[in-house]
């Protein structure tokens, strides 16, 4: 493992209105869509309606999370650990080979997590004992398509799941054909008919060129009507008061082998200037490469790039899907990390470009852009970005503060019509976290650096 942290304190939650209001659908309804922006704070409010469900109410026993993969390895236990009011919640993610999955369901929880992927393994695994009292899908529009096995096995289970909850920021990114398989792991066909032929006829007219189809007129409405009682729908823009830029911490977690470079990595830098005084350059230097490692790849020094994983990259995917076309700036802190984004994004279909010239900003404020790619040093100042999105993401980070907010500041300025969500992808137990916390303290960074890696080379030596 790498070096752990220090456990963090946990905070009391004090749910905004909005926040109240889907924890009693929560409660109250058997089946529900919660379609949240992001940044809503959709998994607190899941995991507190999941507490007082089992705990209060004794109205269920196991809970099934089925999420994208780094968002199962991380981002459920995470969140849970934040929160006083959560503190008896045990959740154990079911992943890795078939031997570690079945020991994980097979070990006492409250909530076990597992990726979509292997969502037809789960059910094959269990059949008609299926033991799960309440099913969470968190991205409930990646079982928009009804042909994928994902969506046929959940369908298959769906009569022996005594309640089931479905998250989504985007719930029809590419139109309301999207909507049929969602709704109907919901409702078992109750609101959008049965069968996708059925759906497509009563709403739905084929193209002239016969590829897709065209929603009939006023088939909007009746669709949103229909399925007005199941599904509660919220803009980040409607009910995020303050703050106006919201921090959404993504952990990432290393896989084995990656862990395993990192902490020799760790020790062998750390102890190597343990004698000597560490001074801002050499800790900048030092910090630099762990961080390097943290995003997935390291520069010797010949400048020639070493790839070590795709943990970061794979999480930075998840969350560009959850997204769902939404635009996003794109912060990144090596070249290799540039190079490497890039090449994950190509087959995407997303219209994506690097922050070069007056153009692409021009474009970006168009909206003629789906992923702009920057360097913090390269548009810290005097750009302004905001009619582009409300999305950013840091890939990397640095430890410069005034970077950091200046970047900030493209999108969050005089102009934009929507709160900024701040999405950060953090390694767990990683430099990530150090610089982090450093930026949230807002503390002079350079004394949070020093700190950081003293705490570091005493937790290394032990």
């Amino acid at each position: 493992m790498i070096a752990a942290a220090q456990a963090p304190v946990r905070k009391k939650f004090i749910p905004h209105p909005y926040q109240k209001y889907c924890i009693n659908r929560l409660l109250a309804d058997e089946a529900i869509g919660l379609f949240l922006d992001l940044g809503l704070g959709k998994t607190v409010i899941t995991l507190t309606a999941v507490n007082d469900l089992k705990f209060n109410r004794f109205a269920i026993g196991k809970t099934l999370v089925i999420a994208p993969k780094k968002v199962a390895e991380a981002t459920w236990t995470t969140e849970a650990a934040k929160w006083e009011h959560l503190q008896l919640l045990r959740i154990v993610p079911v992943l890795g080979d078939v031997r570690k999955r079945v020991r994980a369901l097979n070990t006492p929880a409250d909530i076990y997590v597992i990726n979509r992927e292997n969502v037809p393994w789960l059910v094959e695994y269990y059949r008609n004992a299926w033991p799960f009292d309440l099913v969470v899908v968190d991205e409930l529009s990646s079982f928009k398509n009804h042909q994928a096995k994902r969506f046929k096995a959940l369908s298959w289970v769906r009569p022996h799941i005594k309640r089931i909850v479905g998250l989504t920021g985007t719930p029809a990114p590419n139109g309301l054909l999207d909507l049929w398989a969602q709704v109907n792991l919901l409702d078992q066909g109750e609101r959008l008919e049965r069968y996708i032929t059925h759906f497509r006829t009563k709403y739905f007219e084929k193209n002239y060129s016969g590829h897709g189809y065209t929603a009939k007129p006023g088939a909007e409405e009746v669709i949103h009507e229909r399925i007005a009682d199941i599904c509660v729908s919220m803009k980040a823009e409607d009910y995020l008061e303050l703050p106006d830029c919201v921090t959404n911490v993504i952990p990432v977690v290393l896989d084995g082998k990656a862990q395993e470079m990192y902490k020799r990595m760790e020790r062998d830098l750390l102890l190597e200037i343990e004698d000597t005084e560490i001074t801002a350059t050499s800790a900048a230097v030092l910090t630099g490469k762990l961080l390097q490692l943290c995003n997935g790849a390291l520069y010797d020094e010949h400048r020639n790039v070493h790839e070590i994983h795709d943990c970061k990259i794979e999480a930075f995917m998840e969350l560009i899907e959850q997204l769902n076309g939404k635009p996003a700036l794109v912060f990144y802190s090596y070249q290799h990390d540039l190079d490497r984004i890039k090449k994950a994004l190509a087959k995407s279909g997303l219209r994506v470009r690097e922050l070069l010239t007056p153009q692409d900003q021009i474009d970006w404020n168009a909206g003629q852009v789906d992923i702009l790619l920057a360097h913090p040093a390269s548009a810290a100042y005097g750009l302004n970005l905001q009619d582009g999105g409300n999305h950013v993401v840091w890939f990397g980070l640095n430890w410069s503060l005034e970077l950091y907010q200046q970047a900030n500041g493209r999108l969050h300025r005089q102009g934009q019509k929507q709160k900024v969500i701040l999405h950060h992808l953090v390694v767990q137990g990683g430099a990530d976290e150090d610089v982090m916390a450093a930026l949230e303290d807002k503390a002079g960074t350079q004394d949070r650096l020093l700190a950081a890696l003293k705490a570091r080379i005493e937790t290394v030596k032990g």
